[in-house]
């Protein structure tokens, strides 16, 4: 279960500004690299929406179903905000929904002659 927790303005390749949600996962545990030592942390995806800023903004708090995937990518940079420190990233995470898959291997299945 994922919980919108923000709201976001974005532009797209046109210039038009639309609105996204902000969607984070429960807490998880991951291993230290570093150390070995475990930690709690969790995931947070960008979702693009047809939907005006009220909208999306009425629908923080709200829970839906599915889960939020790493995804890798070509290498990018990012500047942490709070540091200043610039890193290199080779992925990214989305929102995955386990019935829109499953829709979509029913359609390809029906569709093969």
């Amino acid at each position: 279960m994922l919980k919108i927790v923000d709201i976001k303005a974005a532009k797209n390749s046109e210039g038009d500004e639309f609105y996204g949600l902000i969607i984070q996962s429960g807490p998880m545990a991951i291993k230290s690299k570093k150390t070995g030592r475990l930690y709690f942390t969790n995931k947070k995806a960008f979702v693009s929406t047809t939907f005006d800023e009220q909208t999306c903004a009425s629908m923080i708090g709200q829970e839906i179903e599915g889960s939020i995937r790493k995804v890798e990518t070509d290498p990018y940079e990012i500047t942490i905000e709070e540091t200043g420190e610039v890193i290199e990233l080779n992925h990214r995470y989305e929102y995955f929904d386990p019935a829109l898959e499953m829709e979509e291997q029913v359609v390809e299945e029906t569709t093969v002659i």
